[in-house]
This record gives structure tokens, C-alpha cells and sequence, in this order.
């Protein structure tokens, strides 16, 4: 069953969220904090997308 891309949209806001809360909590100045919301926010999606893509050659593999 995959999951459907309205489930992946409510993932924008939070990733968003979370990327600010962790940018806030290092740094003061309001550049400072952009730039780390938007070096967290890539981390994090290239690290969920390797994982993603990990997960599916395993199932394409276990499948065939």
C-alpha cells in the first residue's frame, strides 16, 4: 500500500517547524537562523530520502 501524497504534504510544515526550532535554539541572529533551518531541513530530507530508497531496493529485491 503506499502512501498517498496527501500524507506526504503534512510533512512540509513539520519539517519546516522543527527545522526553525532547531536553528532558533543555536542561533540568535535572524540570518544565521535561516541559513541553519535550510541546512537542517536538507539534512533531513536527504537523510529520510536515503533511507527511503534503502527500503525500497530491499523490497524490490526481497519481491523479485
Amino acid at each position: 500500500m503506499a502512501i498517498s501524497l496527501i500524507y506526504l504534504l503534512w510533512s512540509i510544515p513539520v519539517l519546516a517547524a522543527v527545522s526553525l526550532v532547531m536553528a532558533g535554539t543555536r542561533h540568535e541572529r535572524p540570518e544565521l537562523i535561516w541559513q541553519q533551518t535550510w541546512r537542517n531541513a536538507v539534512w533531513t530530507l536527504t537523510f529520510l530520502g536515503s533511507v527511503a530508497a534503502v527500503i525500497a531496493v530491499a523490497i524490490w529485491w526481497i519481491g523479485s
